[in-house]
């Protein structure tokens, strides 16, 4: 929620809301839905004031709305991607520069340039595209972080190669650092992906995805390697609950009975890249107003 908060900061959308705000109604969002996982999806965006509507590119006479999504999305790559991996390919397309569109930002407009990505890698056969940032150097996939493991390094570009700050990649990080596995932050040329020993993604939709072949050049032993395996478990047993994550990630929403480290179990809701809420408990936490959702919509539109 904080870089949502960063994001409308970054495209100057001013706005009385706290975090606790969106974090409350998100809770609240989860609770109500009724779903045993989901994916969360808030939205700030300028609307219409009917009485004075605007059309230009002048953003400032338009009033804020916010909106907050809940739906079960399922395996975003395909339900045997987590476990055998997807082909995927480098992208005609560069990702763009840090100063055409802030990279920073995660804003709608950036997603344009993510479905010509994803458009031209499904045209051509494979799951997903891999773009390069200006300078040729690995950015990221369309939705999601890209890590590489060479030599039991785990390697992954720089925020400067125009990648979004994925909350994902940042639990993969932590993630290794807890397992002692060297996780190294550096510029990756393209020709490095098809000499790899590991290749995955990561995102709040793609979780823990290993990539298989890159241009139809397989990486490693074409499946799902060692390292990224570790990874993988570590980060389904913290988000399911049943170990205890190297920081406070989750946030429960439904009161369960406890399972493992001593935390209520059967899951949480993520507070990331969108987050996507797995099994819920409330671990103690104040109570949800019951009608925050209504009157933060209520207060969107006024």
């Amino acid at each position: 929620m904080q870089r949502f908060l960063n994001s409308a900061k970054i495209y100057r959308m001013d706005h009385d809301w706290k975090i606790d705000d969106f974090c409350d109604a998100s809770v609240e969002l989860v609770r109500r839905s009724g779903l045993e996982q989901c994916y969360i999806r808030p939205i700030l965006f300028r609307s219409l004031d009917e009485e004075h509507p605007a059309f230009g590119v002048n953003p400032f006479p338009n009033p804020l709305a916010c909106y907050i999504g809940a739906w079960d999305w399922g395996k975003y790559l395909g339900d045997e991607a987590i476990e055998k991996g997807v082909d995927v390919c480098v992208s005609s397309w560069n990702r763009l520069t840090p100063n055409s569109l802030p990279a920073m930002a995660k804003s709608g407009a950036n997603y344009m340039n993510s479905q010509l990505i994803k458009m031209e890698a499904l045209l051509n056969g494979f799951a997903e595209g891999i773009a390069l940032d200006d300078r040729g150097y690995v950015s990221e996939g369309s939705g999601e972080n890209i890590f590489t493991v060479s030599n039991g390094i785990v390697n992954t570009p720089p925020l400067s190669s125009s990648v979004l700050p994925g909350i994902t990649r940042d639990s993969v990080i932590q993630i290794c650092q807890e397992l002692g596995i060297t996780i190294k932050e550096r510029t990756i040329q393209r020709a490095a992906l098809y000499v790899s020993d590991e290749i995955f993604f990561s995102g709040t939709a793609a979780e823990i995805t290993p990539i298989r072949s890159v241009d139809r050049i397989q990486i490693g032993n074409g499946e799902r390697g060692e390292i990224t395996a570790k990874i993988q478990k570590v980060f389904f047993e913290i988000t399911s609950g049943e170990r205890e994550a190297p920081g406070p990630w989750l946030t429960y929403v439904r009161e369960q009975k406890a399972r493992a480290a001593n935390q209520p179990g059967a899951g949480a809701a993520n507070n990331g890249r969108n987050s996507k809420a797995k099994g819920k408990t409330e671990s103690g936490a104040t109570p949800v107003e019951p009608e925050l959702v209504a009157r933060a919509r209520a207060a969107a539109m006024e």
